[in-house]
C-alpha cells in the first residue's frame, strides 16, 4: 500500500531540517576551522595564510545566507510548532553566532597580517592557549547540537568563564609588556584586540549552547552566566598606580 500523504510531508520536512541542521554544522566546521589556522598564522607569522583565512569568511557568510531562506521557506510551508518551530527559530540564532565567531577569527587573522609588520613579543606565545580553550568550545557546542545534548551544551557553557580567566591575564601580561616598554605598544595593541576578539568568541559560543539547551528543554538555562572577564579591575589598578 502506498503511503499515505501525511506520511510524504511527514518525511519531506524531516529531510528540510536535517539539511538545515547540517547547514548549521558545516557553518560551524568552518569557523573552527577558520579560528584555528588564525592561531596558526599569528604564531608562524605567516601573512599569506592570513589572507586566506580573511578570504573564507565568505564561505561561513554565504552558509549563513542559506540557513536564513531555509528558515523562511520552513516558517512560511510548515509553519512549525512547539519543538519543530524551537529547532527552527534556533537554527537561525545559531547561524548569526556562527558567523560571527567568523567574523572574529577573520580579524584575528587581519590583526596577524599587522603584527608582522613588527617586532615580536612574547605575549604573543600566550595566544595559542586562549584559541585553543575557544576552539574546545566551539567544538563541544558544535557537538551539542549534532546531538541534540542538553548536558554536554550545558559544560560548554560554563567553560565560558575559564577562557575569561585566561583572557584577563593575559590582559594583565600585555599591559605590564606595554607600561615597561613603550617600544611594545603597538605589538602589545594588536594582541589586545586579538585576545579580546577571542573572548567574544567564547561569548557566542555560550549563546549556541543555550539555545541547544533551549531546544532540548523549551526553557532557558536556570544558571546565571558567570564571568570571569576582570579586565576592568585590572585597568583601575594600573590607573591608581596599584599592582594589577
Amino acid at each position: 500500500m502506498p503511503p499515505l500523504p501525511s506520511e510524504h510531508i511527514v518525511k519531506s520536512y524531516d529531510e528540510e531540517l536535517a539539511r538545515l541542521t547540517g547547514e548549521i554544522q558545516r557553518m560551524g566546521d568552518l569557523a573552527l576551522k577558520e579560528l584555528e589556522a588564525a592561531i596558526a598564522a599569528v604564531v608562524e607569522r605567516d601573512s599569506d595564510s592570513a589572507e586566506r583565512i580573511v578570504e573564507s569568511d565568505k564561505e561561513v557568510d554565504a552558509l549563513e545566507n542559506e540557513v536564513g531562506q531555509d528558515v523562511i521557506r520552513l516558517l512560511a510551508l510548515r509553519q512549525p510548532m512547539a519543538r519543530d518551530l524551537r529547532e527552527v527559530m534556533a537554527a537561525l540564532r545559531i547561524s548569526s553566532d556562527i558567523e560571527r565567531i567568523g567574523d572574529y577569527a577573520a580579524n584575528v587573522a587581519k590583526r596577524a597580517i599587522a603584527l608582522n609588520r613588527v617586532e615580536l613579543v612574547r605575549p604573543v606565545f600566550s595566544l595559542p592557549r586562549l584559541g585553543k580553550l575557544a576552539a574546545e568550545i566551539i567544538s563541544e557546542v558544535l557537538l551539542s547540537y549534532r546531538d541534540r545534548d542538553a548536558d554536554r551544551a550545558l559544560l560548554a557553557w560554563a567553560r565560558d568563564e575559564e577562557l575569561d580567566g585566561l583572557y584577563t591575564g593575559m590582559f594583565r601580561e600585555l599591559l605590564t609588556y606595554m607600561m615597561e616598554d613603550p617600544r611594545n605598544i603597538t605589538a602589545c595593541t594588536h594582541l589586545l584586540f586579538m585576545a579580546k576578539n577571542i573572548e567574544r568568541i567564547g561569548d557566542h559560543a555560550t549563546n549556541i549552547a543555550e539555545n541547544v539547551y533551549f531546544i532540548v528543554h523549551g526553557t532557558q538555562i536556570a544558571q546565571t552566566r558567570r564571568k570571569g572577564d576582570n579586565t576592568a579591575s585590572v585597568v583601575a589598578k594600573v590607573g591608581t598606580g596599584k599592582s594589577a
